[in-house]
This record gives structure tokens, sequence and C-alpha cells, in this order.
């Protein structure tokens, strides 16, 4: 392993949150880990196709983001699954990691 230099090992108990829910067309399955690494965001995986992303306010305002990251076909479908993310996912204000 002398090739590679490590930036991190971290150990942490984490909250992590499961929760499946449907929209009039979609079903949708999460898995929402809350951390203290990654400045504070969520890390949110999608249990059906194992993408994921790190998400805070400002990213759920991004419709096509969402999209893209969990590859949405319908823009009603993203926006449903933003206004989940209002509601589920707590205002974080920006924490600072590295000191």
């Amino acid at each position: 392993m002398g090739i590679f230099e490590k930036l991190y090992d971290e150990h942490e108990n984490s909250k992590v949150r499961f929760i499946g829910f449907t929209t009039e067309s979609t079903r949708y399955d999460f898995g929402i880990i809350y951390t203290n690494m990654f400045f504070g965001k969520p890390l949110v995986v999608c249990m059906q196709t194992g993408r994921s992303t790190l998400l805070d306010p400002k990213d759920i305002e991004d419709i096509d983001y969402l999209q893209t990251i969990f590859r949405i076909p319908d823009q009603q479908q993203a926006e449903d699954l933003a206004d989940f993310f209002r509601e589920t996912l707590p205002s974080i204000p920006f924490i600072t990691q590295y000191e």
C-alpha cells in the first residue's frame, strides 16, 4: 500500500433512516445516513438502484440535478421527490468539516 496516501479513516456512530413511499406513479425506497462527515450533508441512497448523493436544501431545489442523479425520467416525478426531501431532510447549517 506504499503508493496510496490515506486521506482519512474515520469511525463514528451514524444515524440511519430507511424510508419507503409511493407517489401516484412511482415507488421509492431510500436510506438516509446522517453523519458528521461531508459538511453536515446527509448521504441519500436509493435502495432500488444503489445511486447515492449528498443533499442539502440547495440541492433539493435543483430539479434537473435530482433527475440526473437518481435517473428520473419525468420532471413531475422529480418535483414529487424534491417535495419529499424538503419535508424529510433537515435544513442543516453549513458545518466546517476540516479545521
